[in-house]
């Protein structure tokens, strides 16, 4: 899960800080989530979810289908 938080992000040529704050928080909480140091919390799955277009499910890894709603 903490890879693909940090692949989908550098995809989107995004920063740390910009995601942070996205989600209301600091760069170095941020950080945490994308080394597993922190777990990261249901609320912020699922905005981290909507941001970027992906099912919580794809987040966790139960899926390899990024896209939300797959044709």
């Amino acid at each position: 899960m903490y890879k693909r938080i940090r692949d989908l992000r550098e995809d989107r040529d995004l920063t740390q800080t910009q995601v942070a704050k996205m989600l209301e928080m600091s760069q170095t909480g941020y950080s945490k989530y994308e080394t597993g140091e922190n777990d990261i919390p249901t609320s912020a799955l699922i905005k981290l979810a909507r941001f970027y277009g992906v099912s919580v499910d794809y987040l966790l890894g139960e899926t390899d289908v990024e896209n939300r709603y797959p044709e």
